[in-house]
């Protein structure tokens, strides 16, 4: 199975109001959506916590490849080895992402421009609102 996972992470402040959302589809159609929030973080955090997200359902459903896109630049560029994790915050989760992907064989992570990730960045804003609201 092909999953197509859009991720983002939203921080109001920084740090400040955090979320993450999640817009995955299987085989080209939208299967699911994740909102989550996240509490107060920075949003390096609240980017990586997203693709964990993302990737911890791709495991439990048994994909076997992978496609993640996100509009974090220096996310998607540390994870593909083309940046070093400087910061002592982010090495557990760039740790966790490498054992995700891992565990699913074949994922390719890719850069993706905010006007192209706009459902992700709805519902990461949507876990913020929803939380603020409450």
């Amino acid at each position: 199975m092909e999953l197509t996972i859009y991720t983002d992470g939203a921080s109001r402040n920084n740090p400040g109001e955090a979320g993450a959302g999640i817009y995955i589809l299987r085989n080209g159609e939208p299967c699911e959506q994740i909102a989550r929030y996240l509490g107060t973080t920075t949003n390096n955090i609240a980017e990586y916590a997203a693709a964990i997200i993302g990737l911890e359902h791709a495991v439990k459903v048994g994909a076997r490849r992978v496609n993640l896109y996100a509009d974090s630049e220096l996310m998607v560029k540390q994870i593909n080895g083309q940046y070093k994790v400087k910061n002592e915050g982010l090495k557990p989760l760039h740790a966790k992402v490498k054992d995700l992907i891992a565990r699913i064989g074949s994922v390719e992570v890719h850069h993706v421009r905010r006007e192209k990730n706009k459902e992700a960045d709805a519902l990461a804003n949507k876990a913020i609102d929803e939380r603020i609201k409450s």
